[in-house]
């Protein structure tokens, strides 16, 4: 099983950079990265609170479970991580 982060579907929907939007939820635009391509391990309430505070979504918007046999193989450079 997977989750996958739709922030970035998100943001385009807005038309909000990265830069803005982490500034705005108080992460680094390193850690919103983390977070957009699927490396983060967890995501605090708090955090996802204020991601949807700021992008007036629902939990939902943001994440999305998919089966294992639907999720893309990861390039094996991403794999070694």
């Amino acid at each position: 099983m997977a989750i996958v982060v739709r922030i970035d579907v998100e943001l385009a929907r807005r038309k909000m950079s990265v830069g803005e939007f982490a500034e705005r939820v108080g992460l680094t635009p390193a850690n919103v990265a983390v977070l957009k391509n699927g490396r983060a391990k967890a995501v605090r309430f708090s955090t996802l609170e204020a991601m949807c505070r700021v992008l007036q979504c629902q939990p939902g918007d943001l994440l999305e479970w998919v089966p294992d046999d639907e999720v893309a193989p990861q390039p094996a450079s991403e794999a070694r991580r």
